[in-house]
């Protein structure tokens, strides 16, 4: 059994007397060890302060220019990209209302004019920023308005984004223009992930429904009903959703 040295302790024998000795000079070499210990820490933070607060110092002056860059480069920057969005917006705009001349319209909207960026010249020019995030759908939609599906599709793919309609628009976007270069089953996989990027009552129907007529095509015709029926179930309201009756039909006898 251990012994505790307590004040006023004096041991009843030689045994006692021997075991108070150990501790003591145990606790000796203990105290003496982290004396040691704690003397080479010091002069090793002695020898190496210079070095130590040069890494401190490098680490500060990483975070405060990271602060600045943010606060005074970043922040005018997407502010710029924001107010450059709004000439090409318009044209972009206007031709989708457009019965005539949508081509030069988004033309105006892609390249710019007068002087004023189009979504081309912000994307470049402002590489990061959200609107030239949004510069790429907008493009990636012009051009698959002008049926240059290519181009679309480059554009379309370098966007993201999780807001749940522009997201779905954009891999519908994307499926419609491998559907207009002859690819139904790259087409397909993009209509799938347009309707499951979100649920709601404009884009859900819509690509459940563009995705079943694409399943078909490809006589995928138990996915194809499988689209079809969640149109009727789900979405009966839905402008997709008045004729579904008959494409069900189709996916049931064909």
């Amino acid at each position: 059994m251990a012994t505790y040295k307590k004040r006023g302790f004096k041991p009843k024998n030689k045994e006692e007397e021997i075991l108070l000795d150990e501790q003591e000079s145990t606790t000796a070499e203990v105290f003496s060890s982290l004396d040691e210990g704690a003397s080479r820490s010091e002069e090793w933070v002695s020898r190496n302060q210079n070095y130590i607060l040069g890494v401190i110092g490098v680490i500060a002056v990483a975070v405060l220019g990271y602060l600045a860059y943010f606060q005074f480069v970043e922040k005018p920057k997407e502010a710029s990209a924001a107010n450059e969005m709004l000439y090409p917006q318009q044209y972009f705009d206007q031709a989708l209302s457009a019965t005539a001349e949508k081509d030069s319209l988004f033309n105006l909207a892609l390249n710019g004019a007068e002087g004023k960026y189009g979504f081309l010249d912000i994307i470049e020019e402002y590489n990061g920023t959200p609107a030239a995030n949004l510069a790429k759908y907008s493009a990636g939609m012009a051009f698959l308005n002008m049926q240059k599906y290519d181009e679309a599709i480059k554009y379309l793919e370098g966007f993201s984004s999780d807001d749940m309609i522009l997201g779905a628009l954009a891999k519908g976007g994307l499926g419609d223009a491998f559907l207009q270069l002859n690819q139904p089953g790259d087409a397909l996989g993009y209509y799938e992930q347009a309707f499951a990027h979100s649920a709601n009552d404009f884009t859900t129907p819509k690509f459940l429904y563009k995705a079943g007529v694409t399943a078909l095509e490809l006589k995928e015709n138990s996915k194809a009903l499988k689209y079809f029926q969640r149109i009727k179930d789900e979405y009966p309201s839905s402008e997709e959703a008045r004729t579904i009756d008959a494409f069900i039909g189709k996916a049931k006898n064909n």
